[in-house]
């Protein structure tokens, strides 16, 4: 082994374990993965950005604004909400969410489809007097498993087909994944649906009332504002202020009028009363500081928070929102954003610490308060999903038909060869913005940039691999198993890998780097990409036994009430299936053949 393959072992390794760690983001991970590189002088400084002109990078972020048009014309909705004739059995309701689920995820960013049937599942269970657990880590696997069968629905197949490209002179196109993915989507929504869900827990709640889990009586108290206070004619923001923003005014009484959510611009009055609401201690220091009289908490209900006009809304926190890392004091929730943040859980359990100083994750389910009017603006600007039937939305952009209408030119254009697809889809960009699908800055918005970071940092990290002869270090250990089992094991091998790397890493990330060594083993035993190619497409997208390996997983855990180890129960028997299914799948479609 040559010193430098020794270098990019180690920074692989490295990279590795700071995925697994999970502190800093996946994106970060990539840059300092490409920094020490450049700086060891395996990557050329004047090409330590190439990655980011990759068809590859271009390709994903197109596709995440498509999604986005999508989501606005209302077409996904309009179908969640047409399936409650055929959720009446649990396994009905099942096959019925995972399949829809798994189709749209071929033709749009498996999260946003996990996002926008995961209200639709949360409800329908209510309605059904199921628990909210049963339904949405299937739904986040089917999420996955659907973006197996077409060339968009998940990274990694963008990666291998243009790795395909590189290799043969001609990438993957459209419906080149279509026969082995689909055949496995359906393999797993029946597994999901009838066998699957059984192994979950029972004893988990799913998702909630946050409220309920909070106790929110125990963080409300009532505070007035005595005759001589010196606060008369004071801003509620510079009461609040004195909090550090730990606490919130969700209600002021005056007289016999109830102001609720207030603005913070508000002036108080002399014998004002205020609804507090906060960690009891921080409420204490608050009432000591500003020297504030204690009411009468007795009289406290739920109702209090809510009127015609202000409404309470349970949400999740996104991947890629501003939210996440932060907490209610650095984002100033109120003053930015006009909504007052009650209530934290995570995992379906509630958090006990000062809320202002909470920092949010990706699944940590908040109960807000605010006024409806505003709510829908806020929930965009932070990238929170709304966790009900008919979630606050901003009004539908575009005609739903147009918009399907290119969307399909696009795809149609790139299957049949007309243009490559990231310059097809870029057209379908272009024209949804001129068709009103989407503003110019709801495409910035839609773009999950830490995933572009990550590419385009990776991309040259993965070709260091390859061009120091690491690729061909590692496939050449698979390669001498080829003497004593048939290829039908190596593919699985691949798969396995695949599979256990993009647990712990972002399989964009895995694509990168296995893509090229399952190239490189095809090559060594003189056998034509393809069929190791697919493994490593196949591979990449299995990530069901950690919450970690991709946000799908995430976004679920906390609605529904999902621990760490519940991952592997439903995911485990998947992976088996689906290594057991997936290489004779791959050699019927893709069949050896010598180069």
């Amino acid at each position: 082994m040559t010193i430098d393959q020794i270098i990019v072992f180690t920074v692989l390794c490295g990279t590795l374990v700071l995925f697994v760690w999970g502190k800093l983001r996946y994106d970060i991970v990539g840059m300092l993965a490409l920094t020490l590189l450049v700086m060891a002088g395996i990557v050329p400084a004047q090409g330590a950005f190439d990655g980011f002109g990759h068809p590859a990078v271009a390709t994903v972020a197109a596709v995440l604004a498509l999604t986005k048009a999508l989501q606005n014309s209302g077409v996904v909705d309009q179908i969640g909400r047409s399936i409650e004739p055929l959720t009446k059995s649990k396994s009905g309701r099942l096959f019925t969410l995972t399949g829809l689920v798994s189709v749209a995820s071929g033709f749009m960013n498996n999260i946003a489809a996990c996002a926008l049937f995961m209200p639709i599942a949360i409800q329908t269970a209510s309605l059904r007097g199921d628990k909210a657990s049963n339904l949405l880590m299937p739904i986040s696997f089917a999420s996955l498993l659907g973006g197996l069968f077409t060339l968009i629905g998940t990274p990694p197949n963008v990666i291998v087909a243009v790795i395909r490209g590189d290799v043969q002179g001609e990438p993957f196109h459209m419906f080149d994944f279509t026969p082995v993915g689909f055949s496995i989507a359906v393999l797993g929504v029946f597994y999901l649906s009838f066998i699957g869900w059984r192994w979950l827990p029972h004893n988990r709640d799913g998702r909630s009332e946050v409220a309920d889990l909070v106790k929110i009586e125990n963080y409300i108290s009532e505070a007035k504002i005595p005759a001589d206070s010196p606060l008369s004619g004071a801003t509620l923001r510079e009461l609040e202020a004195m909090a550090d923003s730990d606490v919130a005014v969700v209600t002021l009484v005056r007289g016999d009028r109830r102001i609720l959510a207030p603005s913070l611009s508000e002036r108080l009055r002399n014998d004002d009363v205020l609804i507090l609401e906060g960690n009891p201690a921080a409420i204490q220091e608050l009432i000591d500081r500003a020297g504030l009289d204690y009411g009468d908490t007795q009289r406290f209900s739920q109702e209090m928070l809510k009127s015609e006009e202000v409404g309470l809304i349970e949400v999740v926190i996104a991947p890629g929102s501003r939210m996440e890392g932060r907490s209610a004091r650095n984002l100033l929730l109120h003053a930015q954003y006009g909504v007052n943040l009650l209530a934290v859980a995570r995992q379906g359990r509630a958090v006990s610490e000062r809320i202002g100083t909470v920092r949010f994750e990706v699944g940590d389910v908040l109960l807000l308060q605010g006024k409806k009017e505003h709510l829908p603006e806020a929930l965009s600007g932070l990238n929170l999903l709304p966790l009900a039937e008919r979630p606050p939305r901003s009004i539908r952009r575009g005609d739903m038909r147009l918009t399907l209408g290119i969307f399909g030119l696009a795809i149609a254009s790139t299957a049949f060869g007309l243009f490559p697809i990231q310059v097809s889809f870029l057209g379908a960009v272009v024209a949804m913005i001129l068709a009103g699908s989407m503003t110019p800055r709801e495409l910035y918005d839609s773009v999950e940039w830490p995933i572009i970071i990550l590419l385009g940092t990776m991309i040259p990290v993965g070709e260091a691999l390859q061009a120091t002869g690491g690729t061909a270090l590692i496939s050449h250990q698979i390669i001498l198993l080829a003497d004593m089992v048939p290829v039908v094991v190596l593919l699985g091998v691949i798969i396995l890998i695949t599979m256990l790397i993009s647990d712990v890493m972002n399989n964009a990330a895995t694509a990168v780097l296995m893509a090229p060594v399952a190239a490189d083993m095809a090559q060594g035993l003189g056998f034509s990409p393809d069929p190791f190619l697919m493994a490593v497409a196949i591979g990449a997208s299995c990530t069901f036994l950690t919450p970690i390996g991709h946000q799908s997983n995430l976004l679920v855990m906390g609605p529904g009430g999902y621990r760490f180890g519940d991952y592997w129960r439903l995911g485990l028997p998947l992976d088996i299936l689906i290594l057991l299914a997936a290489p004779w799948l791959i050699l019927w479609v893709w069949p050896v053949m010598p180069t």
